[in-house]
């Protein structure tokens, strides 16, 4: 299996000749919609009856004259049945509203051919948000994710639980995104393996999507039993697009990477999620404006508190980081960064310094939301042990129902915020 380092740099990296999976479609960007990617998402979906038809009325024949026997005669009698119909017309509305009220309007898209079903619902065991129970049955799946200037803007990075954030080599930032909730069928550009993304994933029991990797990350995959899905192993399931040039152009399908996982019997992932909570936005926010160091500018991170929505528009390079399949600016709902102790480690070919980061063991985290700052503890005991966030007292710090962020950051000037 080759690694593909040099390409990171150089871009030059080849792909095997395949022929697609026909039974999973996939889509280039210029057939996905802000709305193609299938979701698990809960919406007020709920909607008015029509009015009930009297099967038992006949159409009158407009020319022939008659009278019917119950219509009015008199003009009290048109008084008295004006206002039985008015009352009726009353107790009807209100019977209407109080039944709408008692009504759950929580449902749930099973998916885009099915219509609209009620279900009850349960706590994501990946993001905490509502979800069918089938959704936490589903196995994690993390896929590498580029995010050099050539990459952006990227696709399904909006749509994943969890995003982890580090740094490769040559100062630029990588991540790797973790889908359960929301399956999107276009993802990507889809990149190479890292050691310390292997723990991180490691620790969700996540089967692992990328392409090639550097020499310490592929001896690791087989090492640590890491439920494999490297492309230069299942090219039918990746996808190279010629609307951005190699090796920038490599993108997956979050449906057809759970046909794959389920192929090798990967249907499901064993974790235990981070403890959850319920929006709290600060009415005095102390935390508005994030900035996190990486490297250089164009790897710099900004975060701005949205009060409207209590969750945080990214940016990344001095502009909005936007999710190609949505259009939309990146918003997680969490902000972490947590401090890991980096060093250069081997040079590869490219003459770029592979990144070390010690990633096992414990340190400083800043967890943001709700507008506000709190210092805890990140702590991750064993590769595939998994990774938590404490206060100092060492009680779980209990975080925002939806996506959070976490990037990992060599120092603690390496982050600001006010």
């Amino acid at each position: 299996m080759q690694n593909d380092i040099q390409n990171d740099i150089q871009g030059t990296e080849t792909s095997p000749q395949s022929n697609q999976d026909n039974s999973t479609p996939f889509q280039t960007p210029e057939e996905v919609s802000v709305h193609d990617a299938k979701t698990d998402l809960v919406i007020d979906a709920s909607s008015n009856p029509e009015d009930p038809v009297n099967p038992l009325t006949k159409p009158i024949n407009p020319t022939k004259k008659y009278r019917l026997k119950f219509w009015p005669h008199s003009k009290k009698q048109w008084i008295i049945t004006s206002l039985v119909v008015i009352i009726i017309a009353l107790v009807g509305s209100i019977l209407a509203v109080m039944d709408t009220h008692h009504k759950s309007t929580v449902t749930y898209v099973v998916n885009h051919s099915k219509s609209v079903v009620k279900s009850n619902l349960v706590a994501s065991t990946l993001t905490g948000l509502p979800v069918l129970p089938s959704v936490n049955q589903r196995p994690i799946t993390a896929v590498m994710i580029e995010n050099s200037p050539q990459a952006r803007p990227q696709s399904g990075l909006s749509q994943a639980g969890v995003v982890f954030e580090a740094l490769t080599e040559g100062g630029i930032s990588r991540f790797m995104a973790l889908f359960q909730n929301q399956t999107p069928t276009y993802v990507g550009p889809v990149r190479s393996a890292r050691p310390y993304f292997i723990d991180w994933a490691l620790g969700f029991d996540a089967p692992y999507a990328h392409d090639g990797g550097s020499p310490q990350a592929l001896s690791d995959i087989q090492s640590l039993g890491v439920k494999d899905l490297d492309y230069l192993n299942y090219p039918t399931y990746f996808q190279r697009i010629s609307s951005r040039q190699a090796p920038h152009n490599l993108y997956t399908s979050i449906p057809g990477l759970i046909k794959l996982e389920a192929q090798q019997g990967w249907t499901s992932s064993s974790f235990t999620g981070w403890v959850r909570k319920s929006d709290s936005p600060a009415k005095n926010p102390n935390a508005t404006n994030i900035n996190f160091t990486l490297s250089y500018s164009t790897y710099n991170v900004n975060y701005t508190y949205d009060a409207a929505t209590n969750s945080y528009n990214r940016s990344e390079g001095g502009a909005p980081q936007i999710d190609s399949n949505t259009g939309k600016q990146l918003s997680p709902k969490v902000v972490i960064g947590m401090i890991v102790p980096w060093s250069q480690g081997s040079l590869d070919t490219s003459d770029a310094y592979y990144s070390v980061y010690k990633d096992i063991g414990s340190g400083p985290a800043y967890v943001f939301q709700d507008g506000t700052e709190t210092t805890g503890i990140w702590v991750k005991n064993s590769a595939t042990g998994p990774l938590d966030f404490t206060t100092n007292s060492g009680q779980a710090l209990k975080l925002n129902a939806g996506q959070t962020w976490i990037t990992a950051l060599a120092s603690q000037s390496d982050l600001s915020y006010n």
